[in-house]
């Protein structure tokens, strides 16, 4: 009986979490923390998981992952700009109950992270 080669997994594209966004990120409650680790995984092989969307203002290459768990709103941010790598640039939970809009003080930490994750890529690129 003939048995097909082992299939080799897709090489996984590295993660890199930006300031704090990996301690949050294990703050968030179980389920919340395996949806969010599930899109990413899901980015490190190239794919994007159904949750992941543009995050409004930054263009296709930076996306949010939102999660709701029992009445909260959890969300991740991470981008898959830069060659090779995923940056998880910031993770929150959404403190308002009105509206879906990111608060600007998130936004304005989404932008500082990037901008040091374009900087530390291109560091390690030289």
């Amino acid at each position: 009986m003939a048995y097909p080669a082992p299939v080799k997994p897709a090489s996984l594209k590295p993660v890199v979490w930006m300031g704090d966004s990996l301690v949050v990120l294990r703050a968030f409650p179980k389920a919340v923390q395996e949806e969010i680790g599930y899109a990413l995984h899901k980015a490190q092989l190239g794919e994007k998981h159904e949750r992941a969307k543009p995050l409004k203002g930054f263009g296709s290459g930076v996306l949010e992952v939102v999660s709701d768990h029992r009445g909260d709103t959890f969300r991740a941010v991470y981008t898959v700009r830069l060659a090779g790598k995923v940056y998880v640039l910031h993770a929150f939970q959404k403190k308002s109950t009105r509206g879906i809009a990111t608060p600007k003080s998130e936004l304005g930490l989404v932008q500082q992270r990037l901008k040091r994750a374009m900087e530390l890529h291109a560091q390690q690129e030289d």
